[in-house]
């Protein structure tokens, strides 16, 4: 099981860092659409999260529950994020497999830290995190988004 864990981990940083470094010199589009997640993350070489959210899109608000698994990182928070959809054209766009990387850290409330998600239909999500708790975060994550 760790071997897939971290063989799914390499392929969503190989991802995100082949996307990312095409646009990195290009503005970002208008976004889309806005979420608010709530998600609960645990680490200890391999991660594993889990919460719900909320996307608005096109003046309605559609609820959706995350689990994910990956690798890198140790401890244990919760995260409040909040941030921007970009390139959603149809809410049926929107669940699906997300690849994450992530870098970040939380000491009791003090926090700090980025989160991009990108899933196969190209939607793109750029949270800003605040966590709570004890975890030292940097590794990437496969996470499923599904609709509720």
């Amino acid at each position: 099981m760790l071997k897939f864990v971290l063989m799914l981990t390499v392929l969503a940083l190989a991802a995100c860092t082949s996307k990312s470094t095409s646009t990195s010199n290009q503005p970002p589009p208008p976004p889309s659409g806005t979420v608010t997640m709530h998600m609960f993350q645990g680490a200890l070489l391999a991660s594993g999260s889990g919460g719900d959210g909320s996307l608005n899109f096109q003046g309605r608000s559609y609820p959706f529950s995350i689990k994910g698994g990956g690798i890198g990182g140790i401890g244990a928070s919760t995260i409040d994020a909040t941030g921007e959809v970009y390139h959603l054209n149809n809410v049926s766009q929107f669940p699906g497999n997300y690849v994450q990387g992530r870098v970040g850290f939380a000491v009791g409330d003090a926090s700090a830290g980025d989160l991009w998600l990108q899933n196969d239909a190209g939607v793109v999500m750029r949270l800003k995190a605040q966590r709570s708790g004890l975890m030292l975060s940097l590794g990437g994550d496969v996470m499923v988004i599904s609709m509720k």
